[in-house]
């Protein structure tokens, strides 16, 4: 299957990680994901506070770029996968008319043609058809999933699985050989869009989805999202020290578990540029993570 890819900020600067995995993996799946040339930021849930019909107009010029295309969207961000369908379900309800007079400007039109999804989506989706491709089963890995909030809610932008009760995670998870093991935090939010304004609050939610994996024995804690990896790996040492913490756990990016299962090497998932190394429990669960 072919899509558009829609990279996001993150994956092209901070988790560029999450990219060459995302890419190596869908490769190893026989999809083809094909950037969409000349997107732009999709607002990161904050722009449309600001001015919220340029963040309509420019995930319009986003999707209507993809249209070009002829294909579907997908991304691997929660908040790039939140931002593009409520766009889209906006311009669908009423506001395609005002937004297809400013992209007229540039010479594009948004007409709904290009659904998007969650690349997420799609693995939960062709999980019992890529276990048989697993090379490296996760037999004594104990993943906590972590949702976060864009990757289930709203549900009537989501909508692709319960927002009370997700299982997209959990079943990837058990495809890779690995054990779920559930904490109490995994739908809350990480703290990523307060760590500015609230920023003690902001740790305190990080240390506490840390803390929790620790007591629960993961080994690991595993999210769909780039910004909430960011909050969880990056922001994690700081979270600790704040909240007295005391027990680091790794946190990986959904693609990195899924291609570590499918055998790809340390290096093309980047695991080197996490502030929690990832390695140690990778290689005692699998052996060398290459």
């Amino acid at each position: 299957m072919k899509y558009a890819f829609f990279p996001g900020c993150v994956l092209h600067a901070a988790a560029k990680e999450a990219l060459s995995s995302t890419l190596a993996v869908a490769e190893k799946l026989g999809m083809e994901l094909v950037e969409i040339p000349g997107w732009s930021c999709c607002g990161a849930s904050h722009v449309q506070d600001v001015d919220p019909e340029a963040a309509l107009v420019a995930n319009a010029r986003n999707l209507a770029l993809a249209e070009n295309m002829g294909l579907p969207v997908v991304t691997a961000c929660s908040t790039c996968a939140l931002m593009l369908r409520q766009a889209r379900a906006t311009l669908l309800a009423g506001a395609m008319g005002r937004a297809n007079a400013r992209l007229a400007e540039i010479g594009l039109r948004f007409t709904g043609a290009s659904e998007v999804v969650h690349f997420l989506w799609l693995l939960a989706d062709a999980s019992e058809q890529w276990t048989r491709k697993v090379e490296r089963p996760l037999d004594h890995l104990r993943v906590a999933p972590f949702y976060g909030c864009h990757t289930v809610r709203p549900p009537e932008i989501m909508g692709y699985e319960s927002h009370l009760n997700p299982q997209s995670l959990e079943r990837i998870i058990r495809a890779c050989g690995a054990t779920p093991v559930a904490i109490p935090e995994r739908l809350r939010c990480c703290g990523f869009h307060a760590v500015f304004p609230a920023e003690h609050t902001a740790m305190r939610m990080t240390a506490s989805a840390v803390t929790s994996a620790a007591r629960a024995g993961a080994d690991c804690l595993l999210t769909p999202c780039p910004l909430c990896h960011m909050q969880l790996d990056m922001y994690q040492p700081d979270a600790l020290s704040a909240a007295c913490g005391e027990t680091p756990v790794p946190v990986l990016h959904l693609v990195q578990l899924v291609g570590q299962a499918l055998g790809l090497t340390a290096k093309t998932m980047g695991l080197g540029r996490h502030i929690v190394d990832a390695r140690p429990v990778l290689k005692a669960a699998a052996g060398s993570c290459g």
